[in-house]
């Protein structure tokens, strides 16, 4: 197989989370955006020895499973979901094989499987939604809604979006058609001139109250053609949005500016225009104060269900003190609180740790403490022993250097959910070792038609071997290499695309590695002679960077 050449094949298999396998000409070939089954035509983009990576160019020929035709208009462009032409039980079934077969090659030992549980709703189940202010085209109308499947630039305007209730769609396209009659500009990215950046839209599936955040940048000079000021085309667009015929109603319609070269969701100051910057939610009989910002679950009746299935597996708290560590807003801690004796949630994120504290104040909970911080830091400064641990860790999962000191409280049940199952597959082998075995396992689909799932897996206390953690568990003997000083160059730069929007490379973190007095292999990423130029890490990226950097415990 050469690179550049185009080749037909069947998918064999997708391995997660969106792993195409195919086999050609005694090779192996990895497609992303495809389905098992498919008679798929690629073209080959990178080659390796025994194995080729692939972009998808054509479906020859679809599975037996799929649907004739997809269910959403924008299916083909957009890059929103990739399961479009599975019916939904099939989309079960996928995302059951992909993640038992991942996990069932590391857990010992016999465990109670507890299936895949279903979100309550297929459609219209997302209670939050960034759309992002482009063109579909390059200069072509203006457009608002997601980015194309493949495309840092061009923007698919999703009014049909069938992941979102209608009153989200209707306020897109109120939106997009009042800026563009305006002849308003978006930030362009190249250039970075230009106004509208971002619309956020948020809505409780249990109250139907909602918030719209209009994003933009603080570039009104020559940014439209009329002669607004821009507190008048604001209020122009609060006029257009109340005016709605939604079946919900408005909690806040805000603005937000943000001059942040980084193409993502970032505050640098948010004006009420009406209402309040709030709105409610209910989950399982508890009360939620949810600001623009604030993490909470997208699909609000699927976590009644994932947090529920934890509740299960926890058990009776009644007299017991709980850890809960990546807590978030605090949701498990507050729907363990009524019956333990007292529950500590450990989050690095200080906003959210704020919203944790105020609800449950508004749910009447005094026996919740919440702390901000790392948790491989806020170990050491707990003095209060736990009886049970509830994990729900970000998508790179736990540090490992944070796992033996969860290890050693001995606790006899813990509890991990996890939404990336290769971070929990290389957390449960340590977590074995160090004495837990595996009792119970279940999934719970928050994320239909995409390749997303939510796994929770009850872990209780076996026999500990002593000699095997002395060899395999203790940091000096573990083999770290997947963590070399703290993270991968990858988990790196996916903490930075995921918290800041910006990309790095790997020359700007060995830069910032070596200002930090991180150990940087021999000659890795040096210029190759001595008077040769290297670009020099920008100051946005490099503060990014060392976040990246303090969260991996690094510095």
């Amino acid at each position: 197989m050469k690179k550049g050449e185009i080749y037909t094949g069947i998918v064999e298999k997708v391995d997660f989370p969106n792993k195409g396998i195919l086999h050609i000409e005694d090779e192996k070939v990895v497609v992303k955006n495809v389905l098992p089954g498919q008679t798929v035509e690629v073209v080959v983009t990178k080659q390796k020895t025994g194995k080729c990576e692939a972009r998808l160019l054509n479906v020859v020929s679809r599975a037996a499973c799929e649907t004739p035709e997809r269910a959403c208009v924008h299916a083909a462009d957009c890059g929103g979901c990739s399961y479009q032409t599975l019916p939904y039980e099939e989309q079960l079934k996928l995302k059951e094989e992909q993640v038992k077969g991942l996990l069932d090659e590391v857990i010992r030992g016999e465990y109670q499987y507890d299936g895949i549980k279903a979100s309550p709703l297929t459609s219209s189940y997302r209670n939050k939604m960034e759309f992002s202010f482009g063109d579909e085209v390059k200069d072509g109308p203006l457009a608002l809604g997601m980015h194309k499947r493949g495309s840092f630039y061009d923007i698919v305007t999703v009014d049909q979006c069938l992941l979102v209730h209608e009153d989200c769609c209707r306020i897109l396209r109120a939106t997009l058609d009042y800026f563009k009659e305006k002849n308003v500009s978006f930030l362009k990215k190249t250039s970075h001139r230009g106004y509208l950046r971002h619309l956020l839209v948020r809505r409780g599936m249990r109250t139907g109250e909602i918030l719209a955040d209009l994003v933009t940048t603080t570039q009104t000079a020559d940014s439209w053609a009329g002669k607004e000021t821009e507190e008048e085309l604001l209020e122009g667009w609060k006029q257009i949005l109340l005016a709605l015929p939604l079946s919900g109603s408005f909690a806040g319609i805000l603005h937000t500016k943000n001059d942040s070269l980084a193409d993502a969701v970032l505050n640098d100051g948010t004006d009420v225009l009406y209402g309040q910057d709030y709105f409610y939610e209910e989950l399982l009989g508890l009360k939620f104060k949810i600001t623009p910002f604030s993490f909470f679950q997208t699909n609000s009746l699927g976590a009644e269900v994932l947090y529920d299935t934890v509740r299960q597996y926890i058990g009776d708290t009644s007299g017991q003190k709980v850890f809960d560590l990546y807590s978030g807003t605090g949701t498990i801690a507050q729907i363990l609180a009524p019956v333990a004796e007292h529950v500590t949630g450990v989050e690095i994120v200080e906003e959210a740790v704020e919203a944790a504290r105020e609800n449950a104040a508004l749910n009447g909970l005094s026996n919740c403490d919440f702390i901000a911080g790392d948790v491989l830091k806020v170990l050491d400064m707990l003095e209060e022993q736990p009886d049970l641990i509830v994990l729900d860790p970000p998508r790179d999962g736990i540090h490992p250097k944070a796992l033996p000191k969860i290890i050693r409280y001995g606790v006899d049940r813990m509890v991990y959910v996890s939404c990336k199952p290769t971070s929990l597959a290389r957390d449960l082998i340590v977590l074995q070792a160090g004495g837990y075995r595996v009792e119970r396992m279940a999934l719970v689909d928050m994320f239909p038609f995409t390749g997303h799932v939510e796994t929770v897996v009850l872990l209780s206390k076996g026999e500990v071997d002593s000699k095997k953690i002395r060899v395999e568990f203790s940091l000096e003997d573990m083999d770290m290499s997947e963590f070399q000083d703290g993270a991968t160059y990858t988990q790196i730069k996916d903490y930075v695309l995921e918290h800041s929007g910006l990309k790095v490379s790997n020359l700007y973190i060995s830069q910032i590695k070596r200002k930090c007095g991180i150990e940087v292999g021999k000659n890795y990423n040096l210029p190759k002679s001595e008077d040769s130029r290297q670009p020099m890490c920008p100051p946005e990226k490099e503060k990014a960077i060392r976040e990246a950097f303090k969260y991996f415990g690094m510095i």
